[in-house]
């Protein structure tokens, strides 16, 4: 569920996506690599 929602948000940026995937990862109780790479490109970037 994971993978399914974050390759949804990548995709078309939809906020429920992201939504649901933060939750399926406090469920498992870690954020996985691909959104940590975002928000650190977004911060070199701003």
């Amino acid at each position: 569920m994971r993978d399914f929602s974050w390759k949804v948000f990548a995709m078309t940026g939809d906020v429920e996506s992201y939504l649901l995937y933060a939750e399926a990862c406090s469920s498992v109780g870690q954020e996985s690599e691909p959104a940590r790479e975002v928000i650190e490109d977004e911060e070199a970037e701003g």
